[in-house]
């Protein structure tokens, strides 16, 4: 099996902006503020008498995030590596106060609140993954034995996943993904990767037994009908086949009016698609799509093996989350409340999205520019 290139020299004139990339964030940022403001407006109005009240705690976050991307994007993606270890500690650290003294909604316990602001881990966690096994990897990367290597990388997230798993399995699914996509990349040989992919799904076996509601979810994905608990599903697939081909109009949504619980949450996507219809739909797919290709092309030409593994880190994150995101929305899979990166409500999510698109467009400008 070749080795990966330590560094590779790249020409100053070949180190510009990537502007595709730069401008697919910049498109799909905008369209999810103005499809949260559409769609949280009665929520905000009902709850807060304000509906704009999710666009400006989101839009304040997302001020942040930008900034954080400018910082991120400028900033040479090899001085994360001294970071790595460290950042994985502490997202650790604070995982595991969630479990003590987190603040819980919805009936889950996932934020930590700092003063008027609320932080969630688990957000943060992806990043920090990201990097810590891009610097593990890339360190270690000529080890004799890849099974056992392997092994003993994907033995070290375990205690992240299993402390995220404990009140957001979703997340601790992304985790996962991510960790396999990054293992497979560094030493893509199909025994081990079949055999790492095992064990990440039988922890996640264990995790779905430990608690009678996870189980519940898959009765409920099959029926819908036939639970209370179904009740969104059902109001969501109505929404998408209320859209036809052009939608209703923007605004112009009848379940965001309390049909579909949350919508401007993990839902989002079914308000869209009743709102712009499925050409709305499949732009926005287009979008991410487009973005995610040029995650490959920087991990592809990454001077070296630690950009090439952030790349294809982040290139896992973007794609399991939307692909997740939309499968929950149409009932393709089971219910795991994973949002939509860059359109659902989050504020701690689009900060570290941002930041991390940042790495991506520092990575980015290694791309061969034609």
């Amino acid at each position: 099996m070749g080795k990966w290139p330590l560094k590779r020299q790249v020409a100053a004139s070949d180190k510009t902006i990537d502007y595709p990339l730069l401008v697919c964030v910049l498109l799909v940022v905008g369209f999810g503020l103005v499809m949260l403001y559409s769609t949280g407006s009665y929520n905000g109005q009902v709850k807060f008498s304000d509906p704009a009240y999710y666009l400006k705690k989101q839009f304040f976050a997302t001020a942040i995030g930008l900034a954080a991307m400018y910082f991120t994007a400028v900033t040479d993606y090899h001085v994360w590596a001294r970071f790595a270890v460290a950042g994985y500690v502490i997202s650790l650290i604070l995982s595991t106060l969630v479990l003590f003294v987190g603040q819980s909604y919805n009936g889950s316990r996932r934020w930590l609140a700092l003063g008027p602001l609320s932080f969630q881990p688990a957000e943060f966690a992806k990043l920090a993954v990201i990097l810590f096994l891009a610097h593990m990897i890339s360190r270690r990367e000529k080890q004799s034995r890849p099974l056992a290597y392997l092994i003993g990388v994907f033995a070290l997230i375990l205690p992240i996943v299993a402390l995220v798993g404990t009140n957001n399995l979703s997340t601790a699914i992304i985790i996962l993904g991510i960790a396999v996509i990054m293992i497979f990349v560094s030493y893509p040989a199909y025994f081990p990767f079949l055999c790492i992919g095992g064990a990440g799904v039988g922890l996640m076996t264990v995790f779905l037994s430990m608690e009678a509601y996870r189980l519940e979810r898959l009765l409920i994905w099959k029926n819908p009908e036939k639970y209370e608990k179904g009740y969104q599903t059902i109001q969501g697939l109505y929404a998408i086949g209320s859209g036809g081909l052009f939608g209703k109009g923007l605004g112009e949504s009848l379940q965001k009016l309390g049909f579909v619980p949350e919508a401007q949450n993990d839902m989002i996507f079914s308000i869209i698609c009743e709102e712009l219809g499925l050409a709305g739909a499949l732009l926005l797919i287009l979008l991410f799509f487009v973005m995610i290709w040029r995650f490959l092309l920087a991990a592809q030409h990454g001077q070296d093996l630690f950009g090439t593994l952030i790349g294809a880190g982040i290139l896992g994150h973007i794609s399991i989350q939307v692909i997740l995101n939309i499968g929950v929305v149409t009932n393709t899979i089971p219910n795991t409340g994973i949002t939509l990166p860059f359109i659902s409500y989050g504020g701690t999510s689009v900060v570290f999205l941002l930041a991390e698109m940042g790495i991506a467009l520092n990575l980015s400008r290694c791309i061969p520019k034609r």
